[in-house]
């Protein structure tokens, strides 16, 4: 948890784009310390969940308590799966190219050395995730598949790429590099946002712990797959 939390897309979502609800304890100036509390807003907010507690607590009984059972996770993952593989395959292609295709794609007698053109491939991979995780007040892409085809397709373009050695010049790859940050964070922020949205209450916790085996098992799979292909491709 603290090490997705210092990830420099995660720490600024975290810090500077969440609410914080009222109930987090926040450190507050001497002027403003009271003033959140008086806001009209948040008094109608107070009117409006007392109003609504008696009947939120008859509906309450009805829900059911304590832990899911086996079945009921069952259910949950089976109904995951529309999210799960898409997210799953993006993160593969995605980590495929970093791992196993980015550090082969260097160009001689330019500007910037081989070691600084993987720091900029590296710079705008984030740049992209980063843009992208925080365009969903923008735009919003229920169908993650699409996503997860557009990022197979810029692998295999960028396997071709390395193999032939078509590429003209670095700045194509740079576009290719930041797009590629543009899908991946595209699909991590919809997944969730989505999976947040359309399941129940009950489910939720459950349901986004579940879907971020997704990305960690496209990660794994795309190191194993890289492993091989780049000693392939040093090799020739």
């Amino acid at each position: 948890m603290i090490c997705r939390l210092l990830h420099p897309n995660n720490f600024t979502s975290y810090f500077l784009l969440l609410v914080c609800p009222p109930s987090l304890p926040q450190w507050r100036t001497k002027d403003t310390e009271y003033a959140a509390l008086v806001s009209e807003d948040r008094q109608q907010l107070l009117d409006s969940s007392d109003e609504e507690e008696p009947e939120s607590s008859t509906t309450a009984e009805d829900q059911p308590t304590g832990p899911l059972s086996f079945r009921e996770r069952l259910f949950v993952i089976r109904g995951l799966w529309r999210f799960v593989l898409p997210l799953g395959v993006v993160y593969l292609t995605e980590y495929f190219i970093n791992q196993g295709l980015m550090e082969l794609l260097f160009f001689h007698n330019i500007f910037l050395t081989h070691a600084a053109q993987y720091r900029w491939y590296q710079t705008l991979y984030q740049l992209g995730v980063l843009l992208s995780r925080s365009s969903l007040h923008c735009v919003k892409i229920r169908r993650v598949w699409i996503l997860s085809v557009l990022q197979t397709l810029n692998a295999v373009f960028l396997l071709f790429a390395v193999r032939y050695l078509f590429l003209p010049t670095v700045w194509l790859v740079f576009a290719f590099i930041l797009y590629e940050g543009l899908l991946g964070g595209a699909a991590y922020v919809n997944t969730f946002h989505f999976i947040s949205k359309e399941t129940e209450d009950r489910h939720r916790e459950f349901s986004m712990a579940a879907a971020s085996i997704g990305d960690s098992l496209g990660i794994t799979v795309a190191g194993l797959i890289s492993l091989p292909v780049h000693t392939y491709f040093c090799s020739l």
